[in-house]
């Protein structure tokens, strides 16, 4: 997966709910995606390119959250990021 930009990547995780994705992808990206704009908005806007400082940033906001979610809801969750923070290589 690639995007151009943060707004890119909102729009896919956004355009999930009109596509055939499974509810646990449809958690995990709706998770996901609170937390990549809060880290996003200490960056840049939306326009900014996805970093590897800025996917530390999320990593490390999802570990202190991690008590937020079952055991069961933070692997989904972890399982989403590790294939959607490929994305994140300027």
């Amino acid at each position: 997966m690639q995007f151009e930009n943060l707004t890119a990547l909102y729009h896919f995780l956004d355009e999930q709910v009109t596509q055939d994705v499974s509810g646990d992808d449809l958690f995990a990206g709706s998770y996901l995606r609170g937390f990549i704009s809060l880290a996003g908005s200490e960056y840049g806007d939306e326009s900014q390119v996805l970093t590897q400082t800025l996917a530390i940033n999320i990593s490390e906001k999802l570990q202190v959250a991690r008590t937020e979610l079952t055991p069961q809801d933070h692997q989904i969750v972890q399982d989403y990021w590790l294939g959607l923070k490929t994305a994140f290589t300027a």
